[in-house]
């Protein structure tokens, strides 16, 4: 479950230092910013919409046969992103790769959900989490290493080995859990899901592009999408067996608990995205110096994951949330003062800091959200969790990618030297294509309008943070607690007035 989980974080971490590559019209494909954006965002948007099915996918057929679907589908989407033509290609692909974990990532969790003892609950989804970060951890590494002495489609193919080993390992070790009934999947719903979700999306990047919010090309994309997310909703509450259940949000430590995940990870895949760029561009970093500066935070994921459990106990499930959400949008604003002179050592720092703020909010955020979710929809309830998150990652990558290259292209043009037009149009497409040019004065002018945009960007995302803050000091008012053996492992008790157990 562990290594199945690390995967999909492997191949997000991964991402993020072949993107400036990507975006290279040598060594890459050339990608613009609205082709990275998708690059990056269709792979969450795709796996945000696929978890409501693989949820309920894991409870008709069992857990272990959508797991192993998940990650079949995974490794042939991977295989075909590594060879792609053109970054058309590679996002159709990465779509895909999101159908796989999609099905993969509740199996994951409703395996160990049913599979643990309640005491040993709290302690296995802290695990559980934790890999999350060593996939963090392990995919700048890898990544720049592979990109130092293969193409960039390496970092794509690298996840077919890894595939092979946890099935392997799935067939070896983990017991068939029986589904939780013949649950039926909501086709039309789910594409309207993705459809929905997709144009809001898609309104948000061509916004980013220079595309004004009174083009067609932004708002019809944007009001269809929502009025698609709406008739989504109405049509989950109508339906005798939804996919995904509006009505768990009447719950206030769930509702309150996806607020402040979305929140978290919109900031969170918004300051990766740039953070990425900021590296190997102003500072000038390898791809593989790059990964490895940025395991920093990948350590902080791991330590403060595994610190979640004793945080809450000694704490509560609403401080250790509101400290993790927090301390990551610290980190987040001092990238306002950050140019091509900071110290990499504050910077190793703050990805300590940030890492650890994220890490050690999983365990009691997840805790709340299952609280309340019978055992037989462990795979449906969980999925919801997951696919906050992956939702928040591809609107982050959405909307702080859209203030980049706004701002990118703005502070730019007036700077930009005598050159052709066709020149011209490359440079403001992104930071690499401009020094593909191979002009100093360009160069120059390019890393001071992208650090600049990069403060813009750096305000989004420390404002998001700083909402999600407020959703938990406002939304979660419970504490965890040891369980009593007649109890749910994750019944919460109140932090001002503990309630005794009525068994």
């Amino acid at each position: 479950m562990v290594s199945a989980q690390m995967l999909i974080w492997l191949d997000n971490s991964i991402l993020n230092v072949a993107l400036a590559t990507m975006a290279d019209p040598v060594a890459g494909l050339g990608a613009g910013s609205g082709d990275l954006e998708w690059i990056a965002g269709s792979y969450s948007l795709v796996f945000a919409s696929t978890l409501f099915a693989g949820g309920a996918l894991a409870d008709r057929f069992g857990p272990r046969r959508t797991l192993v679907a998940g990650l079949a589908v995974f490794a042939v989407a991977s295989a075909a992103g590594a060879y792609a033509a053109t970054p058309a290609h590679l996002i159709v692909a990465r779509g895909l790769m999101g159908v796989g974990s999609g099905l993969l990532m509740p199996a994951t969790l409703s395996i160990i959900l049913q599979c643990t003892a309640p005491a040993q609950r709290t302690r296995a989804i802290a695990i559980w989490g934790s890999s999350s970060g060593f996939g963090v951890a392990i995919g700048p590494v890898a990544g720049g290493a592979l990109l130092s002495h293969f193409w960039w489609g390496s970092v794509f193919l690298v996840n077919v080995p890894i595939v092979a080993g946890c099935l392997a390992g799935i067939a070896a070790v983990v017991p068939a859990v029986p589904a939780g009934g013949r649950r039926r999947l909501d086709l039309p719903g789910l594409f309207m899901s993705v459809l929905g979700f997709g144009g809001v999306v898609f309104g948000v990047v061509e916004l980013g592009r220079q595309v004004p919010w009174t083009s067609p090309r932004v708002y019809v994309p944007v009001l269809a999408g929502l009025g698609l997310i709406a008739a989504f909703v109405v049509g989950q509450l109508r339906s005798a067996a939804p996919s995904f259940d509006p009505r768990l949000f009447t719950k206030r430590r769930f509702a309150a608990g996806n607020v402040v995940l979305l929140l978290a990870f919109m900031a969170l895949s918004g300051q990766l995205f740039f953070a990425a760029f900021y590296l190997q561009g102003p500072r000038g970093l390898t791809p593989q110096a790059a990964g490895g500066i940025m395991v920093a935070a990948a350590v902080g994921i791991v330590l403060g994951s595994l610190s979640a459990p004793t945080a809450i106990r000694l704490g509560s499930a609403r401080w250790t949330t509101a400290g993790g959400v927090l301390a990551s949008g610290v980190t987040y604003a001092s990238y306002l003062w950050f140019d091509e002179r900071t110290s990499l050592a504050v910077l190793v720092v703050m990805l300590f800091v940030q890492g650890f703020g994220m890490g050690i909010l999983g365990t009691p955020v997840t805790i709340a959200m299952m609280a309340d979710v019978p055992a037989h929809l462990t795979g449906a309830g969980s999925a919801v969790g997951s696919a906050t998150r992956q939702l928040g990652s591809a609107l982050g990558v959405a909307i702080a990618g859209s203030v980049l290259a706004a701002v990118y292209r703005q502070q730019l043009a007036p700077a930009l030297p005598a050159i052709p037009e066709e020149l011209r149009e490359r440079a403001l497409t992104s930071v690499e294509s401009a020094r593909s040019v191979g002009s100093p004065a360009l160069s120059a002018a390019a890393d001071g309008a992208f650090l600049t945009a990069m403060s813009a960007a750096a305000v989004v995302t420390a404002l998001l943070a700083a909402a999600g803050f407020v959703a938990a000091v406002v939304g979660l008012h419970v504490r965890a607690a040891q369980p009593s053996p007649q109890r749910r492992a994750e019944t919460p008790v109140a932090e001002s007035r503990p309630r005794r157990s009525a068994g």
